[in-house]
């Protein structure tokens, strides 16, 4: 046992389905991706820091967003690049490697779901109780929900992925291009009740708390709304929360569907396309809508534009 556990300390992932005529554009358009996810998304960081006028709560809390999906992308498409460019004699990964790399797919996408429940909070707070709302969400209150997000996923992850490495090891092959939990415990000839136990519960808690909490402050801001003459509070809630809900929709579907696709065998390469349309369309996605969406946010965007088109017309 001890010579085969050592054996599988190297695993082999599969590759994506792609012929070698369509390897060099399948690489190009995912570099260009990976490319413009990183800038946009750390410009946008670093655009907010740098403007004390967005030092409100919704564009620090918005910060965390952009920061995990810097952190999702750069965990999967440099891995993807590579393999694009090696035979598939060479897609090898250590185990302990494997590992981390599911550890931080499933803390890319439970952060994800907790970043944008402390943001619908914020919207709550500001339209639901816009008197107290400066009182209570003070830049520490701001650092302590970020800190929970990031800290609550990182829990719930860590004891996901615990009880996977766990198990012994009686196989080599991932069946998927990325290392996730259940590529793990797939790796395994043990019961893996207890992992499809967790792993349930893990699922339920995190959507499940995320669809009652977003839908319960959506309904609660559309009762204020729909009961208030304020048209200026009513259109900058709707610029808002629509920017919010299209973005928590496109992660809880694609999300959907990723689930429902593992239950499929057959659909294995479809389940693989949508995992990596899912970690380049939606950080891609994300930056577009918050940022041509949020009035303040564009104006900043464009006046930075502008300001380094006239320093260039100068020179």
């Amino acid at each position: 046992m001890e010579n085969w556990t050592t054996s599988t300390e190297v695993l082999i992932l599969e590759a994506l389905n792609v012929t070698p005529l369509s390897s060099l554009p399948v690489f190009i358009l995912l570099f260009l991706f990976y490319i413009f996810i990183m800038v946009s998304n750390i410009g946008m960081v670093v655009l907010i820091l740098c403007n004390s006028s967005l030092h409100q709560p919704m564009y620090l809390l918005l910060c965390n967003m952009t920061v995990n999906d810097a952190f999702g992308a750069t965990i999967i498409l440099p891995h993807l690049l590579k393999d694009l460019l090696l035979s598939s004699s060479e897609r090898y990964i250590h185990y302990w490697a494997c590992a981390a790399q599911a550890f931080c797919v499933h803390l890319h996408a439970s952060v994800s779901h907790t970043v944008l429940v402390i943001m619908a909070i914020d919207r709550y707070m500001a339209i639901c109780n816009p008197l107290r709302y400066a009182a209570v969400m003070t830049h520490q209150m701001v650092a302590s929900l970020s800190w929970a997000a990031w800290g609550s996923a990182c829990v719930l992850v860590g004891i996901l992925v615990g009880l996977s490495v766990r198990l012994s090891r009686c196989r080599q092959i991932v069946f998927n291009l990325v290392c996730d939990n259940a590529s793990l415990f797939s790796l395994s000839c043990e019961s893996v009740l207890i992992n499809n136990v967790y792993g349930l519960v893990y699922t339920v808690l995190l959507l499940g708390s995320s669809m009652v909490s977003v839908a319960l402050t959506y309904l609660k801001i559309i009762a204020v709304c729909l009961s208030s003459r304020n048209k200026a509070l009513n259109s900058k809630a709707l610029q808002t929360c629509s920017t919010h809900l299209a973005v928590y929709l496109m992660l809880l579907v694609s999300g959907f569907i990723i689930v429902i696709m593992h239950r499929f065998p057959q659909l294995s390469q479809h389940r693989k396309v949508a995992s990596v349309l899912g970690h380049v369309a939606l950080p891609a996605l994300n930056i577009v809508i918050y940022g041509l969406q949020i009035k303040e946010i564009r104006q900043k965007v464009f006046a930075a534009f502008n300001k380094k088109v006239f320093a260039i017309d100068v020179k």
